[in-house]
């Protein structure tokens, strides 16, 4: 099983939620996980209804079914980069002089590609952090990512990193990243809608990690609304001509008591916007059926959560982690 778990997705398909739910899943039966931020969004802290996150691992919440924990991290690039500069250079208060000057707000926001190498080298270094007994501090940890258009090269500048600097620690340390990232301890999860556009990046954004090299894990369909007509209904409004179909919902709306003289008129007025609806919902099924046929040619393992019709909260976490669970993400 995997160790590293990079979720990412479209804006707007849930990749927050759905990372957050996948660290309670993993972290059933006494297991440990740690769930990462690296876009400073404070998504998480929100999530589990908590303050906003330090730069400093903190359990947030106790797993369901054993015990497990889940820990939560925001990694801050000047932090890391401090953490970075005293690990490889011994700089000290030296490094906390350059924060000072501003040197360090500079170098991360200016330097290609360093904020993203010291972001993914934090959330590597969780993943291979051993005890005094030589056991892993965390049996998972999830990465709440940057978006599908984006991640390819989120998760690859390591590789250009380590081509521009031949020799030294800075060489050495993007290696030992790549060395994880695209390793078998690592899967790269997708999160869509049953919708055009996140379908399409979905695929596109598969396409650039297969070619980068980069292990892919799963396709979550998030957001997944209920078929509320049976087939028979279906067809007759996806093919039915308009008169057969307002015939059918008069005749339904009757037999509820919704005509004859207590209600006079009242079905006559209902049947034209069912039937827009009805029509609206078939349109949305056919879409959604081609999407579910685009993402199964992608020869993945593919979940699915429902929508949530009350909105998030932290039951529906725990809602969606159990569902994972039992779609058996977590084996």
């Amino acid at each position: 099983m995997s160790r590293l778990h990079v979720v990412s997705g479209k804006g707007g398909t849930g990749k927050t939620t759905v990372a957050a739910a996948l660290a309670l899943a993993l972290a059933a039966e006494g297991r440990r996980t740690l769930l990462v931020e690296v876009e400073g969004r404070q998504g998480i802290a929100q999530l589990f209804e908590t303050e906003a996150l330090p730069y400093e691992e903190r359990r947030i919440a106790v797993a369901p079914g054993g015990g497990g924990e889940v820990f939560a991290l925001a990694i801050d690039a000047e932090r890391a980069l401090l953490d970075y500069l005293q690990m490889f250079y011994k700089l000290g208060s030296a490094g906390r002089a350059l924060k000072k000057l501003g040197a360090i707000d500079f170098a991360t926001t200016i330097a290609p590609g360093l904020r993203d190498v010291l972001l993914t080298g934090k959330a590597c270094e969780a993943v291979r952090r051993k005890d005094r007994a030589g056991r892993f501090v965390y049996d998972h940890v999830i990465m709440d990512a940057p978006p599908t258009g984006r991640i390819t090269r989120f998760l690859n500048v390591n590789d250009e990193v380590a081509g521009l600097a031949r020799i030294g620690p800075i060489h050495n340390q993007a290696q030992a990243v790549m060395r994880v990232l695209k390793s078998p301890e690592t899967a790269v999860h997708l999160v869509t809608l049953l919708e055009e556009m996140p379908v399409q990046e979905t695929v596109d954004g598969i396409a650039e990690l297969r070619a980068a090299q980069l292990p892919v894990g799963g396709i979550v369909i998030n957001m997944v609304r209920p078929e509320i007509l049976d087939e028979a209904a279906v067809e007759v409004a996806a093919n039915g001509a308009r008169a057969e179909v307002a015939e059918t919902l008069r005749y339904a709306l009757e037999r509820t008591g919704l005509g004859g003289n207590r209600h006079p008129g009242l079905a006559e007025s209902l049947v034209d916007p069912l039937v827009t609806q009805a029509r609206e919902h078939t349109e949305r099924l056919a879409l959604e059926r081609s999407g579910r046929t685009e993402i199964a040619g992608l020869g993945l393992p593919t979940y699915e959560l429902e929508l949530l019709g009350d909105g998030m909260d932290l039951a529906g976490l725990y809602r969606m982690a159990r569902e994972l669970r039992k779609q058996g993400v977590a084996r």
